[in-house]
């Protein structure tokens, strides 16, 4: 669980301190950085394995694929498998 509220509470922080704190230390907030954490995984899953786009979509923690799609889209300006296909 990664939501800010399960994050702030293993920190022992509320959540909106938990956030501002997180921000200031990292420069992103919670939310973008798991993003970022999660689609730098599926690319490195991607690049090194022929697991299935589904198979990557549920271990790096997208709810979907289609949920995978638009983060690659909306970030690389590619599709999961167009990425693969690239890289």
């Amino acid at each position: 669980e990664l939501s800010v509220d399960a994050l702030a509470e293993r920190a022992n922080l509320s959540p909106r301190q938990f956030a501002r704190v997180f921000t200031v230390e990292t420069g992103m907030t919670p939310g973008r950085y798991v993003d970022r954490v999660r689609l730098e995984a599926a690319r490195r899953q991607l690049e090194d394995s022929d697991a299935a786009i589904t198979r990557i979509a549920k271990t790096c923690g997208y709810g979907t694929t289609e949920s995978m799609r638009r983060a690659f889209v909306r970030t690389l300006g590619v599709s999961p498998a167009e990425y693969r296909r690239r890289f």
